[in-house]
């Protein structure tokens, strides 16, 4: 007889000060021995750190909502002009396999701080599934692109040059209104440092049609009056990190009448969103993506 897959492990298996600690060590704020050594206190019986390590990184399988083989979808690995000539940045682009002619409403996806992993393909594939063109570039494509491994990713993250970073996503909307088979509006959503160069983004492009950041770190409450973007924030409640600054950004762009709407979900971690991870929160996730989904589709249009 065919066994059953286990039991998914989720937030509330989890002691919430791990689940902060782990938080620290995704960003970089501690290394991984730092790690290691403080989560020995939360090793039960018969379980190591390196195991809890193990239980709290991401399943790439398990989350996956949308196969790379989906016959509705087109999907492509592409390049495209990075910025001030610079050489060319690479991207996974997702369409619907039926568009035929048909010009499309256009989302740039932004990934966390690990680059272009299975995770952020797939969010580019479900929002293709609802009609959109999603483009999801690597930022990590000077050094080598994603190299298949989080720990990896996030050491090579952190040589990045992060100004020229953020001309690369601009460069990466510039290229998206050049294709044919757009409607000529692009939105941006993107989680945690994505989530953070979607509003950096839109301070700097005043035509962006729509931007949703999911716990993204904001710029300076001085930079709100350049933003001309609708926005749909995206928080969770237990983020220390990224709540601290958002009460005087949410303020000056309120002061500068920017369309706001904003959600904070109660009781979610950093990174509730995806679903790879045990920080990952069934309801409060299919709340805010549909909610991301209906704002896109209204800021964004339809077909032409």
């Amino acid at each position: 007889m065919q066994q059953p897959p286990p039991q998914r492990l989720t937030a509330s298996d989890f002691d919430q000060d791990l689940l902060v600690l782990f938080d620290a060590y995704v960003h970089g704020d501690i290394d991984r021995r730092g790690f290691l050594s403080g989560v020995r206190k939360f090793a039960k019986a018969g379980m190591t750190a390196a195991g809890l390590l193990a239980m709290l990184s991401p399943n790439f399988a398990a989350g996956q909502q949308v196969p790379p083989t989906d016959a509705r979808l087109k999907i492509e690995r592409i390049s495209y002009p990075a910025s001030a000539g610079s050489g060319t940045m690479k991207g996974y682009l997702a369409r619907p396999a039926d568009a035929g002619t048909r010009k499309l409403p256009t989302v740039l996806v932004i990934h966390e701080n690990r680059g272009l992993n299975p995770h952020i393909e797939d969010i580019a594939r479900r929002l293709a599934l609802d009609g959109f063109m999603a483009f999801a570039p690597d930022a990590l494509t000077s050094l080598g692109g994603y190299p298949g491994d989080e720990d990896a990713a996030r050491a090579a993250f952190g040589k990045l040059d992060q100004a020229k970073t953020r001309e690369d996503f601009i460069a990466a909307v510039t290229w998206l209104k050049t294709r044919s088979d757009t409607n000529g509006k692009i939105g941006a959503v993107g989680f945690c440092w994505g989530g953070g160069m979607v509003h950096e983004l839109t301070t700097r492009l005043p035509d962006l049609a729509a931007g949703v950041p999911f716990y993204g770190n904001t710029p300076d409450p001085s930079q709100a009056a350049k933003v001309k973007t609708p926005l749909l924030v995206q928080r969770a409640e237990i983020d220390d990190r990224i709540n601290a600054a958002w009460p005087a950004y949410e303020a000056a762009l309120k002061a500068a009448g920017v369309r706001l709407t904003a959600y904070q979900y109660p009781g979610t971690q950093h990174g509730f969103n995806n679903d790879t991870t045990p920080r990952y929160d069934a309801a409060a996730a299919k709340l805010a993506w549909s909610r991301t989904v209906e704002f896109l589709k209204a800021q964004l249009g339809g077909t032409a």
